[in-house]
């Protein structure tokens, strides 16, 4: 009796974590480097790095999983990607391989009577809640990148600080978005961003991603700048539809304050959103997108 876990123990584990140390190696990490990120010794490193462990070639040669180290490889390295995540997309792999694909087959070899059923059973849910938290949270990640590492980012950065945040696909509430606990502040001319992204942790452009998929606009990231008319000038030059919306009706009731605004309005992704300042109330722009990549990218391109 062979059950498939076994498989996965003596086959595809030390296949993908040989083919995952190679190649974190080849994107320049040191050995020790590659041992935390894998969670395992120097030893094992060295042993892969030496072709001391066997790789199936079966496994070697999936185009799903040579897909799945490039993926999770570039996660690591960058830091785009936690473990948890890496786990995370790697079981699902697993899973998939394990219902009439690879893995199974494999486990027929290994156990001849299997053949006779022709039955599948799930035991994995690749679309869990989980997984897609750990999705947007390495999206956020990847748009704060582009923004930091944007020259000149700091100076659209408004008196009440920027964030850049992501919602779930099914949001419901500020809960379901991530973003920058404290927001991302110019600091001595450099944009600093104070944590890992968040879910929870911003009220106001999260609530405004809310208000504006309330409004029938399927946007799921935001990212707010300072206002400025010449940089809604080059938005609208560079074909993204601006929508102005009136703040002091925000004071009383956000969600319907931008529900007129687009009302009747058919808006492409990106756009962008924006009101020009009331009595105690900072001016802001909003680029709205579907994903916070996106919204970065478009901020980055006025720099």
């Amino acid at each position: 009796m062979k059950f498939v876990e076994e498989v996965v123990v003596e086959s595809f584990l030390p296949t993908v974590r040989s083919m995952l140390a190679e190649d974190l190696r080849d994107r320049g990490l040191t050995q020790h480097e590659v041992a935390d990120a894998l969670g395992i010794s120097q030893s094992a490193v060295s042993k892969y790095a030496h072709g001391e462990v066997s790789r199936h070639p079966d496994i070697v040669a999936d185009e799903r999983v040579q897909a799945l180290v490039a993926e999770v490889g570039e996660g690591l390295a960058t830091g785009d990607m936690t473990p948890v995540q890496a786990v995370l997309e790697t079981e699902v792999l697993i899973r998939r391989l394990e219902e009439g694909d690879v893995l199974a087959r494999l486990h027929e070899e290994a156990m001849p009577a299997l053949a006779e059923f022709d039955g599948t059973l799930s035991v994995h849910d690749p679309d869990s809640r989980l997984r897609s938290a750990e999705q947007v949270r390495s999206s956020v990640r990847r748009g704060l990148r582009t923004l930091t590492n944007a020259s000149g980012f700091a100076g659209l950065i408004p008196n009440v600080g920027s964030n850049l945040v992501e919602c779930l696909p099914d949001a419901a509430s500020i809960e379901d978005v991530a973003g920058v606990p404290g927001r991302i502040f110019d600091v001595k001319g450099r944009a600093t961003v104070p944590g890992d992204p968040e879910f929870g942790v911003s009220e106001h452009v999260a609530s405004v991603v809310l208000a504006v998929r309330s409004a029938g606009v399927d946007a799921r990231a935001a990212v707010n700048v300072r206002y400025d008319e010449a940089l809604l000038d080059r938005l609208r030059a560079a074909g993204y539809d601006v929508v102005e919306y009136d703040p002091d009706s925000e004071e009383d009731d956000l969600e319907a304050a931008i529900g007129t605004a687009l009302a009747d309005r058919d808006v492409d992704l990106p756009f962008v959103l924006s009101q020009s300042g009331g009595y105690g109330i900072e001016p802001i722009t909003y680029v709205l997108a579907p994903d916070a990549p996106t919204a970065a990218g478009v901020v980055r391109d006025l720099l």
